[in-house]
C-alpha cells in the first residue's frame, strides 16, 4: 500500500476533518475522500465515520491508525538514515524527550557529560508530558525519553524498554515572602487553606490524592498552561504549587520551596525503543543515571535500582 495514503488517513484522524486534511496536505477534498475510500476497499473494513463536526475513526480505523502512525515514523527514520549515511555523513541527531521538570535539570546535565565523552553530536530536546513522550518513543520519533509514573501512570509497552532511575520527592513552591518560606519540612495539612495552581491533570490528581490523605480537599483555584506559567502565578503570590523536588535547583529567584514531611513521590524512568536504538542512546542512558544520582544529599531525591 502507498504510504502517501496512510499519511492522508493519519492526518484525517488527527484533524477530524476531510477538508482540513486536504488543506494541510495541499490536496483537494475529493482527492482525500478517494484515498480514504480506496484504503477502506483494500482493507475490507470501514475506517472513518461521519459525525456532526466532521469525521472520526471507527474502532477498526483507530486500530489501523495506531500502527500506521508507527510505520510512518519508521519510514521517515529510514529515509533520514539513508541520507545521513551518504559519504560518511554524521549519524542522525539524537532525539531526546523529557517532562518539563526533567528537561530543566538533569537532562541538559546528562547531555553535557555525554558531549564531553563523544565530542560533536547532533541532538535535540522535546519537552512533553509522559503519555505523549511514550507514544513518540514507541512510534520511533524519539530515541530516549525521561518520564515519570505520576498519574495517570507509565504504560507498559512491549515496544519500549524502560529503566528505573529512582524516586523524586515532591516539594511545595511558594513566593519568597510566604510565611512558611523559611520553614520546613512541614506537613501538607499546614497548607490546607491555600489556593493551589496546577498545569496538568496528572499533577492535580497527585496533589488531590495526597491532600486527601492529609485530611483536606486541595483547592485548585487556578490553572496554568504550562510549568513556567504555574511558577509565575506562584511568584506573584496568587497560589502555591506542588512541584518535583528535582526542579528546585532550576527555579526562578522569586520562588522558593518548602520540603514536606512524608512527601508524595514519583518514579523517574528512562524509556527507549527496543529496536533501532541510536548509537549514542546507551551512553546517554548511562549519563542520565549518573546525573540523577549526583543531585546531592540536599535534594529530596531517593535513588532506586533498575526495573
Amino acid at each position: 500500500m502507498d504510504l502517501t495514503v496512510w499519511r492522508t488517513f493519519v492526518t484525517v484522524c488527527r484533524l477530524g476533518s476531510l477538508s482540513a486534511a486536504a488543506a494541510e496536505l495541499h490536496h483537494t477534498q475529493s482527492a482525500v475522500s478517494r484515498q480514504i475510500a480506496g484504503l477502506e476497499r483494500h482493507l475490507g473494513v470501514p475506517l472513518v465515520e461521519r459525525h456532526a463536526r466532521g469525521v472520526r475513526p471507527t474502532p477498526a480505523g483507530e486500530a489501523f491508525r495506531h500502527h500506521a502512525q508507527a510505520t510512518l515514523h519508521e519510514a521517515e527514520r529510514a529515509v533520514r538514515a539513508a541520507r545521513d549515511a551518504v559519504d560518511g555523513a554524521p549519524a542522525r541527531p539524537l532525539a531526546i524527550g523529557a517532562t518539563p521538570s526533567l528537561a530543566a535539570g538533569i537532562v541538559p546535565e546528562a547531555v553535557r557529560s555525554l558531549l564531553r565523552r563523544t565530542g560533536t553530536l547532533r541532538w535535540n530536546l522535546l519537552p512533553g508530558l509522559t503519555a505523549a513522550l511514550h507514544q513518540r518513543v514507541a512510534g520511533g520519533e524519539l530515541d530516549v525519553a525521561v518520564v515519570t509514573d505520576a498519574p495517570p501512570g507509565l504504560p507498559r509497552d512491549p515496544r519500549v524498554a524502560r529503566h528505573f532511575l529512582g524516586l523524586d520527592a515532591m516539594a511545595v513552591a511558594l513566593p519568597v515572602d510566604h510565611p512558611l518560606a523559611a520553614n520546613g519540612p512541614v506537613h501538607l495539612g499546614e497548607l490546607a487553606g491555600e489556593t493551589w495552581v496546577e498545569d496538568n491533570d496528572g499533577s492535580a490528581a497527585l496533589l488531590r490524592r495526597y491532600a486527601d490523605r492529609a485530611g483536606f480537599d486541595a483547592r485548585v483555584g487556578l490553572t496554568a498552561a504550562d510549568l513556567p506559567g504555574k511558577l509565575a502565578l506562584v511568584a506573584t503570590g496568587h497560589a502555591i504549587a506542588l512541584i518535583p523536588g528535582l526542579l528546585a535547583r532550576a527555579l526562578r529567584t522569586d520562588v522558593t520551596t518548602v520540603d514536606l514531611l512524608d512527601p508524595p513521590t514519583r518514579g523517574i524512568y528512562t524509556i527507549a525503543p527496543r529496536r533501532g536504538l541510536h548509537p549514542s542512546a546507551p551512553l546517554l542512558l548511562d549519563e542520565l543515571a549518573t546525573a540523577f544520582g549526583s543531585t546531592g544529599p540536599a535534594d529530596p531525591v531517593r535513588r532506586g535500582g533498575r526495573a
